[in-house]
């Protein structure tokens, strides 16, 4: 099959291929599938995609712990999959879930709760977080 000139199969085939960084990982954006509110920011690795797609479950891989992790393993606020896609050249996934609680560690329903003002203080900007 032939692609448009500078494209090839990642780009524009039917075969999820994954572009994995130098540390074998990918950016995975989730968001609320009922709500569209931006949740979180985390990277998979081949397994935690593996995992993710297999339970319905979201699964990721801690940069910071160097381990694979099931999203609410022990919290219970587990991100059931609603819909993974894929970016045009497969270094990012969007993840839809339906949240069983709050997404952020903190207790916070979404990670993105702060604004940065442009003095670089942070300021807690509930207005702008969904319901």
């Amino acid at each position: 099959m032939g692609y448009p000139v500078g494209m090839d199969e990642r780009e524009q085939g039917r075969q999820l291929q994954p572009r994995w960084n130098a540390n074998g990982l990918v950016t995975g954006v989730v968001t609320d599938a009922g709500t569209g509110e931006l949740l979180m920011v985390a990277h998979l690795n081949e397994e935690a995609l593996r995992l993710t797609l297999a339970t319905g479950e979201a699964h990721f891989w801690s940069r910071s712990r160097g381990q694979l992790w099931k999203k609410g393993e022990t919290s219970g606020n587990v991100l059931r999959i609603g819909e993974v896609r894929v970016d045009c050249d497969q270094d990012a996934l969007w993840l839809r879930v339906e949240p069983a609680g709050p997404a952020c560690h903190t207790g916070e329903r979404s990670c993105f709760y702060r604004r940065v003002n442009p003095d670089g203080s942070l300021e807690r900007d509930t207005a702008a977080l969904l319901p």
